[in-house]
């Protein structure tokens, strides 16, 4: 069974980065918001923590091992920060992760090295696709087999850095399997789009894409013709996003909580308030409830557990209905001041309320 105590070195980690939240990400991301993207240089500071060069062993230029359990840990506290922040410092992890876990032997010497032992490079992957029965094991995004390479087609939306990327993973159906492919930024046949205006995460840069006859050549399809194990990527990238949900509820409970603590109404403490009270409990037991669930779904994917992605699922969709539900919830709690750009709870709701939508935009 998995522990509860984290071990020296990821109490370290998560130490590091919970500075950096407080110190960078927190205080930045208002300003962020409204200017519609972090700088590079606050950006670099989050990558100079090393969590992805931590997750990559020595032979491909990292100095670790990759553990779910440690990416949930990392992803939770820099959401705690701000998300789009976070999303932004993690994005070269959409892009290497997947070569880490299911590429070939030559693409990890070819494509990991210059990833972790470089500056912050925006290298992504294109997942989501702008259709209301998106499924990720039907993607309308299609591969072709043709004179020893693949021809895509399709369309692809929420693609964080495209056009700042060199090269990102595109995953489109190739054959009755979803398949990743390696594809130039400056790809013949490949149309990024402008940037993307949503409710939420205004300051992480976010593209449509356009694949017509795009073609790739045979090394550059993820494992090669043999496919790689999608659900174990498509687990990992659940339980990104339901560890930033953690994140960004966390923060909102706790900046509602010591809200209604100082705010008195009519002579009284606001958190006296029995209807506020049983909110702040109850926003409170359903953070932790969802912790376990996708520290259990995290535990389970290290372990190499068939379960993994069924957990892995339900964790991902627990978080998103907590976090919506928290979040709102401490816009209530503040009244009229949580409707109001000053405080934080009004973009942590508008991030929460994504949550459901988000997948793929990050990946631990």
């Amino acid at each position: 069974m998995y522990s509860f105590e984290p071990s020296d070195e990821q109490k370290m980690l998560v130490d590091a980065i919970k500075r950096y939240s407080t110190s960078n990400l927190r205080p930045a991301a208002h300003d962020a918001d409204e200017e519609g993207q972090y700088s590079l240089d606050l950006i670099e500071k989050g990558w100079e923590l090393g969590f992805l060069q931590a997750s990559i062993p020595e032979t491909y230029g990292g100095f670790g091992e990759r553990s779910a359990v440690t990416g949930v840990l990392a992803a939770e506290e820099l959401s705690w920060g701000d998300l789009a922040g976070a999303m932004a410092v993690l994005t070269p992890g959409l892009f290497a992760l997947p070569i880490l876990l299911a590429g070939s032997e030559e693409q990890k010497l070819k494509f990991l090295p210059p990833i972790v032992e470089g500056e912050w490079k925006p290298n992504t992957a294109a997942f989501l696709e702008p259709h209301y029965d998106f499924d990720p094991y039907e993607l309308k995004t299609v591969a072709l087999e043709n004179d020893g390479g693949y021809i895509l087609n399709g369309e692809k939306t929420y693609v964080p850095y495209a056009k700042e990327a060199d090269v990102m993973v595109v995953y489109a159906r190739l054959g009755d399997k979803t398949q990743g492919f390696i594809v130039p930024n400056k790809a013949a046949g490949l149309t990024i789009g402008e940037h993307q205006k949503l409710l939420g995460i205004h300051a992480l840069p976010v593209y449509p894409i356009k694949l017509e006859n795009v073609q790739i050549p045979k090394e550059d399809c993820i494992s090669g013709q043999e496919g790689q194990n999608f659900r174990y990527i498509l687990s990992a990238l659940r339980i990104a996003i339901a560890a930033m949900a953690l994140g960004v509820s966390r923060a909102a409970y706790e900046y509602s909580r010591d809200y209604a603590k100082e705010r008195e109404v009519f002579g009284v403490k606001v958190a006296q308030k029995q209807a506020i009270a049983f909110m702040l409990a109850e926003m409170a037991t359903e953070i932790e409830a969802i912790r376990l669930l996708t520290w259990e779904a995290a535990w389970m994917m290290d372990q190499g557990k068939e379960e993994a992605d069924k957990q892995a699922y339900l964790a991902q969709v627990g978080a998103a209905d907590m976090a919506m539900m928290v979040t709102d919830r401490a816009v209530q709690i503040l009244g009229g001041h949580g409707y109001i750009r000053e405080h934080p709870v009004e973009l942590w709701m508008r991030n929460g309320r994504g949550f459901a939508t988000l997948t793929g935009l990050t990946m631990v």
